[in-house]
């Protein structure tokens, strides 16, 4: 039996555990984000089969496209141009660069946030190897044009 790529705590993968903070993220973001809902899906937990693997980013960005009401997709294989991850409060940061560099970036995806409520900090990295770090002032993600304030995600 192979072991899980993810450290178990009780009976939790370290990446289903949510908290408080991790919630209040994904759903200020979420709002933050639908500003784009013109040009963009923001589409939260979205189960993924990706070229490089299998993962569920907490956000993840697709230019728009038709819905379908009749053929849902449980395992969505296209890569979304930019995948959010928060971190859990038991996770570990490489947890996140390792799913970055070995699942989403050899798959497609153009940019991946990475969010450490903890320390209040927004890093972006983009596929050809930017990395910008966000404290505070306007958070832009380099593959879209998408611009959203700081303090919307940290208020």
């Amino acid at each position: 039996m192979e072991a899980s790529s993810f450290d178990l705590i009780e009976e939790f993968q370290t990446e289903d555990i949510m908290s408080v903070n991790h919630s209040k993220i994904i759903h200020r973001l979420s709002v933050a984000l639908d500003e784009y809902s013109d040009e963009y899906e923001i589409l939260p937990e979205l189960e993924l089969d990706l070229s490089a693997g299998k993962c569920k980013p907490d956000i993840c960005v697709y230019q728009n496209f038709p819905d379908d009401w009749e053929n849902d997709i449980i395992f969505y294989s296209q890569p979304p141009i930019i995948a959010i991850e928060i971190q859990s409060p038991k996770q570990a940061t490489t947890e996140l660069t390792d799913k970055m560099n070995m699942i989403y970036f050899p798959s497609g995806v153009k940019s991946v946030w990475i969010i450490v409520p903890v320390l209040q900090l927004i890093i972006i990295r983009t596929h050809d190897g930017q990395k910008l770090v966000f404290m505070d002032g306007i958070i832009k993600d380099p593959a879209t044009s998408i611009e959203i304030l700081f303090s919307k995600i940290f208020k």
